[in-house]
C-alpha cells in the first residue's frame, strides 16, 4: 500500500494490516504468546541476537520471546509509523515508559547527558527529567531560548505542542533549527497524527501517550515513539533490556483505536471550538486557552504546522482555586478525572494533580482547569459547565 497517495483517514483504517490476507483473516489476530517455538537452535539464536540488539526477527528464526517482539504490537507500530510519516515506530507499556526509553537511548546514541526541555510540559515528563533517576542534567527554557541552552553534551531537546496544560504552541521548525542537528523529540499526544506530523517539520522523534487519543476509550495504557529506522533500533534495544513492553492486548486495542481516530478527533475538535467560544463570554471565566483563538496562536501555527486546533480547552477561573474546586465538584456530565482524549469528556486541575510534582515556580496556576472534550453533544456539555459555574459563584 502506497501511503503517499492516501489520506490519513484511509491510512488509519488500512495501515498495519498488510499481512492479514496471507493469514487468511480479515480482522487482525491477537497473539498472546509469551514464548514461541524455535525452528532450530541456530536460527532461533540468530533471531534472538538480532531482536535483543534492537533489530527485527530473522527470517525463519522465530519470534522467540514476547519481551523482544510481538506481531500484534508490531502491527500497531507499523500503522502509527505510517500515520506519522516515519520509517518505524516502537511501542511501550506507557507514555512515561516511552519517554524514559527515549532519554536512555539518546544518552547511549550521542554520549551526552544534557537535555534541553521546553516548558510547559506534561507534569510526569517534567518530573522525570528533573528527578535525577536517568542521570541527566536538564536546562528548562522557553522555545526561543533553545539555541542558547544547547551544549556540546546535549543529547536531546524535548518539547510538547500543544503544550500541557496551557495549550501553548511551539514552532517545531524553529526549535529544530536552534538545535543545530541535535535530536529533537516532540510530544504529539494532544495533536495526534491527524492534526500534526512533527517529523515532517524536522523532529527526530515523535512521542505519543497512546493511552489518550490513540486508544480513545479510556481502557488501555501505552506509549509509542515514531522515528527513523536507526533510532527505532536504539529504542527497541532499550525496550528489550528494560522490559517496558506493551502487552499484546494493548497493541490490539490501540491498533483498533487508530481506525476511528480521524473521525473522533474531528468531532471532538468541532465541539471544543464551540465550547471555547462560549466560555470566552462567561463572566466566571477569566481566560480561555484554545489554539483556535487568534490570541492563543500568535505565530499562526494552526493551518501551517497543525491542521486544526485540537479538542483540548483550558480555562482560568475568575474565582481562583476555590472556584476550581467547586466547579469540579459540581459537574455532572463531565467526569472529574485525569487523562484525556477519550470519547467521554473529562475535567481536572493540573496544579493539583498532573503537574503537582513540578516545582512551584513552573507549576500551572491553581485557577486553571483542563477540559478534554469528548463525543457528547456540545449543547449538553455547555449546559453542564453552565450549571457548575453557576453553583461555583
Amino acid at each position: 500500500m502506497d501511503t503517499q497517495i492516501l489520506s490519513p483517514d484511509s491510512i488509519a483504517v488500512h495501515a498495519g494490516r498488510g499481512d492479514l490476507a496471507g493469514l487468511g483473516v480479515h480482522a487482525p489476530p491477537l497473539d498472546l504468546s509469551s514464548a514461541n517455538p524455535l525452528p532450530d537452535l541456530e536460527a532461533g539464536g540468530a533471531s534472538y541476537e538480532s531482536m535483543a540488539g534492537g533489530g527485527h526477527p530473522v527470517d525463519d528464526g522465530g519470534l522467540v520471546y514476547a519481551r523482544l517482539w510481538n506481531p500484534t504490537v508490531a502491527r500497531f507500530e507499523s500503522a502509527l509509523a505510517q500515520l506519522e510519516g516515519t520509517d518505524e515506530a516502537v511501542a511501550f507499556a506507557s507514555g512515561m515508559a516511552a519517554m524514559t526509553a527515549t532519554v536512555l537511548a539518546a544518552k547511549a546514541e550521542t554520549g551526552g547527558s544534557h537535555i534541553v526541555a521546553v516548558r510547559p510540559l506534561y507534569g510526569g515528563t517534567d518530573h522525570l527529567l528533573a528527578s535525577g533517576l536517568l542521570g541527566v542534567e536538564v536546562t528548562y527554557c522557553a522555545a526561543e531560548d533553545v539555541g542558547a541552552s544547547m551544549r556540546r553534551d546535549t543529547c536531546l531537546v524535548v518539547l510538547e505542542t500543544p503544550a500541557n496544560p496551557t495549550l501553548a504552541l511551539v514552532d517545531i521548525e524553529k526549535v529544530v533549527a536552534a538545535a543545530a542537528g541535535g535530536p529533537v523529540l516532540v510530544d504529539n499526544t494532544f495533536a495526534t497524527p491527524i492534526l500534526q506530523n512533527p517529523a515532517r517539520h524536522g523532529a527526530t522523534l515523535v512521542l505519543h501517550s497512546a493511552t489518550k487519543y490513540l486508544g480513545g476509550h479510556g481502557d488501555v495504557m501505552g506509549g509509542v515513539v515514531a522515528t527513523s529506522a536507526a533510532w527505532s533500533s536504539a529504542l527497541r534495544r532499550v525496550r528489550a533490556v528494560t522490559g517496558a513492553v506493551l502487552h499484546p492486548l494493548g497493541g490490539y486495542l490501540l491498533h483498533r483505536g487508530l481506525t476511528t481516530l480521524p473521525i473522533r478527533v474531528r468531532a471532538q475538535q468541532a465541539s471544543a471550538e464551540k465550547l471555547a467560544n462560549w466560555l470566552s463570554s462567561e463572566p466566571a471565566v477569566r481566560r480561555v486557552f484554545f489554539p483556535g483563538m487568534t490570541e492563543c496562536d500568535p505565530q499562526g501555527l494552526v493551518g501551517r504546522q497543525m491542521r486544526g486546533p485540537g479538542a483540548m480547552v483550558t480555562i482560568a477561573l475568575a474565582g481562583g482555586y476555590e472556584q476550581a474546586v467547586r466547579v469540579t465538584n459540581n459537574v455532572r456530565l463531565f467526569t472529574h478525572a485525569v487523562s484525556l482524549g477519550g470519547v467521554d469528556s473529562l475535567i481536572q486541575s493540573p496544579a493539583a494533580l498532573t503537574h503537582r510534582p513540578v516545582p512551584a515556580h513552573a507549576r500551572p496556576p491553581a485557577d486553571l482547569l483542563r477540559l478534554s472534550i469528548g463525543l457528547e453533544d456540545p449543547a449538553d456539555l455547555q449546559a453542564d459547565l453552565a450549571q457548575a459555574l453557576a453553583l461555583s459563584d
